[in-house]
C-alpha cells in the first residue's frame, strides 16, 4: 500500500488494492471453504468458475517464499504438473496451501485450495484427472448469500490473511532478509492462529530492539497530537497513557487495552497475524471486535511499515474506538458488510478507508484528524493539515466509489461536519444496501440474528420497545 517515500504508513486493517479484492475473492481457504460452500458457475462465454479442494500426499516441504507465481509453485508440488492446468486452459485467481488438517499418509500431506476457472465443457474432466493425483478432491455450489459469522465465536474463523506485504514474500519489505525478523514474526503469527475467543489475549515481552522502535514513533507522534488530532481521540489518549501503560519506554499489552475498551464502548481486541481479508476484518467490526497485530515494524524504518503493526493499532486506532459515537460508526461498518455481495464489500472497504483509516472532520472552524492511517503517520498526519491535498465534503455514495491510493499520500481527503453526522450519512448509505434479509445485533449474546420471519421480528422490536419505556422513566424523572 506505500512506498518507501511515504513516512510514516502503516497499513491499515483491510486490504488497500482494489485490484487486491478481484484477486483475493478475500483470500477463503479450505476453512472458508467448508463453512461457505463452493462456487460452480457457468456464463456467457462458455467458462466455469470453479473453486476446488484436494489433498496430495507425501508433498516435500516447499520454500513458498519462492513461490511467487501460481505456475512455479505447482511445478514443484509432488505428482501435480503443470500440463494439468495447461491441457484444460485455466485461469488460477487464487491458490492456496496448507497442512493438512487430517493428514492421511504422513505429516507431509497438504489440503490445497484453487479458485479457477475452466471451459464448461472440461470441468468433469478436470476433475477426473484430479483425482489420479490427488484425493478428497471435492467442488458443491455456494449459496447465494455468503457465509458470514452469526456469533463472536465465528471469528475464529475470521483470520485470512493477506500475504501481498508478508516479509517472507515482499522483496521491498525492510524485513525481507533478516531471519531473526522473520522468526520473530512467525512466533506471532502462530499465537494468532492459534487464539480462539475467550482465551486470555497473549503477552508479550517485546525486546528491547522493538521497544526502541516504539519509543521513536511514540515520541514524534506525540508531539503532533495537541494541534492535528481531532479531540475524541484526545481525550482518549489521555485515559490510555494514565490507565494503560501508554508511555515512551512501554509497549502497551492487548490485554490490558482490550479491558479499557470493553469498559468505555463494549469494543474488544483480538490478535491478527497480519492484514486480514476485507470481509473478515469487517466482520468483526460487527461484534465489536477489533482484530489487531501484535508484531513490531522493522527497527531499520521506524517511520515506514508496509502493514499493519502495534504501532497503528495503539496509536491509530484504539484512541478512537474509546469514542462511543466512533465505536457506533465502525461497528454499523461492519454491519453492512454481513452477507454483502464481493461488489458491496469493496464499496465498504473504500469507506473504511477514507473515514477510519484516513478521514478528517470539522471541530471548532479547523480541521482535525480522526483517522488511524493519518493518526499513526508523522508525514501523511502533517502532509492531511496542510494546503497540500484536496478536501471534499464526506458523501458515502460519493465516497464508496472514490479512487484510493496506497502507495503514496492520499491526494484527497473527506471531511466530515462532525463524526455524528457521518454516522448518520453513513446509516441511510448503509439502509440501500441491497440483501435478501434484515439483521438483529444482540448485544447480550454477542450474537447476529437473522430476521427471516415476523416472529423474530416482534422479538426484536420488544427488546427495543423496554429500553424505550426505560428512557422514556428516566426523561419523566428528570423533568
Amino acid at each position: 500500500m506505500v512506498n518507501a517515500e511515504r513516512a510514516p504508513t502503516d497499513l491499515v486493517g483491510i486490504s488497500g488494492q482494489k485490484e487486491e479484492a478481484s484477486k483475493e475473492k478475500e483470500m477463503h481457504g479450505i476453512e472458508s471453504l467448508k463453512r461457505q460452500g463452493s462456487l460452480d458457475s457457468k456464463r456467457e462465454d462458455g467458462r466455469a468458475t470453479l473453486i476446488l479442494t484436494l489433498t496430495l500426499c507425501n508433498v516435500r516441504k516447499i520454500d513458498l517464499s519462492k513461490a511467487a507465481k501460481v505456475f512455479e509453485f505447482l511445478e514443484r508440488l509432488h505428482h501435480m504438473n503443470v500440463w494439468l492446468l495447461q491441457m484444460f486452459e485455466t485461469q488460477i485467481h487464487h491458490f492456496e496451501t496448507r497442512r493438512a488438517k487430517k493428514p492421511k499418509n504422513s505429516a507431509d500431506d497438504l489440503d490445497i485450495f484453487v479458485e479457477c476457472e475452466v471451459h464448461s465443457a472440461d470441468v468433469s474432466i478436470l476433475i477426473t484427472s484430479l483425482k489420479r493425483v490427488a484425493e478428497d478432491v471435492k467442488t458443491s455450489r455456494e449459496d447465494k448469500v455468503p457465509w458470514f459469522p452469526r456469533k463472536i465465536q465465528d471469528l475464529d474463523k475470521c483470520h485470512h490473511v493477506i500475504t501481498k506485504y508478508d516479509p517472507s514474500l515482499d522483496h521491498s519489505h525492510p524485513g525481507y532478509a533478516d531471519l531473526e525478523y522473520k522468526k520473530r514474526r512467525a512466533f506471532f503469527a502462530d499465537l494468532a492462529f492459534n487464539y480462539r475467543a475467550g482465551d486470555p489475549l497473549p503477552r508479550i515481552e517485546y525486546t528491547a530492539q522493538e521497544t526502541a522502535t516504539w519509543r521513536e514513533v511514540y515520541r514524534k507522534l506525540s508531539s503532533l497530537y495537541p494541534t492535528h488530532a481531532c479531540m475524541q481521540y484526545l481525550d482518549a489518549f489521555q485515559q490510555l497513557e494514565k490507565y494503560c501503560g501508554y508511555q515512551e519506554d512501554n509497549i502497551p499489552q492487548l490485554q490490558d487495552v482490550s479491558r479499557f475498551l470493553k469498559e468505555r464502548t463494549g469494543f474488544q481486541l483480538r490478535p491478527a497475524a497480519g492484514l486480514l481479508s476485507s470481509r473478515d476484518f469487517l466482520a468483526s467490526l460487527a461484534f465489536r471486535v477489533f482484530q489487531s497485530t501484535q508484531y513490531m515494524r522493522h527497527f531499520s524504518s521506524p517511520m515506514h511499515s508496509p502493514e499493519p503493526d502495534c504501532c497503528h493499532e495503539l496509536l491509530g486506532h484504539v484512541p478512537m474506538l474509546a469514542d462511543k459515537e466512533f465505536a457506533q460508526f465502525s461497528q454499523d461498518i461492519g454491519l453492512a458488510s454481513l452477507g454483502s455481495s464481493e461488489v458491496e464489500i469493496e464499496k465498504l472497504a473504500t469507506l473504511y478507508w477514507f473515514t477510519v483509516e484516513f478521514g478528517l472532520c470539522k471541530q471548532n472552524g479547523s480541521i482535525k484528524a480522526y483517522g488511524a492511517g493519518l493518526l499513526s503517520s508523522y508525514g501523511e498526519l502533517m502532509y492531511a493539515l496542510s494546503n497540500k491535498p484536496e478536501y471534499k465534503p464526506f458523501d458515502p455514495e460519493v465516497t464508496a466509489v472514490h479512487p484510493y491510493q496506497d502507495q503514496a499520500f492520499q491526494p484527497v481527503y473527506f471531511i466530515a461536519e462532525n463524526l455524528e453526522d457521518a454516522k448518520a450519512k453513513l446509516q441511510n448509505y448503509m439502509m440501500k444496501i441491497k440483501k435478501p434479509f434484515s439483521l438483529h445485533y444482540d448485544p447480550f449474546t454477542s450474537s447476529i440474528e437473522v430476521l427471516n420471519t415476523p416472529q423474530k421480528v416482534k422479538r426484536a422490536l420488544n427488546q427495543m420497545k423496554e429500553e424505550l419505556k426505560n428512557l422514556c422513566l428516566a426523561l419523566e424523572n428528570l423533568s
